[in-house]
């Protein structure tokens, strides 16, 4: 059974999706934060945080790339 477990950890696919899980939980919820200081605690229009929401989504996937392109030149 532990050996069954441990070939799936093992896994690429498997490793690469924990990552990206992990990876997106706490950069939405700290961009999620920082949206929601910023739409009510500043004075800016509402469309100012869509914009940073749409922004921030296309740095993360820069970022991301990033991160694996660093980690598989580190192997």
């Amino acid at each position: 059974m532990m050996s069954k477990i441990q070939n799936i950890l093992d896994n690429n696919w498997v490793k690469s999706f924990v990552f990206y899980s992990i990876f997106r939980a706490f950069y939405g919820a700290g961009i999620l934060l920082v949206a929601w200081v910023f739409a009510t605690e500043s004075q800016a229009p509402p469309w100012v945080s869509v914009i940073f929401l749409l922004c921030s989504m296309i740095f993360s996937r820069i970022l991301l790339k990033k991160i694996k392109e660093y980690r598989l030149s580190n192997k």
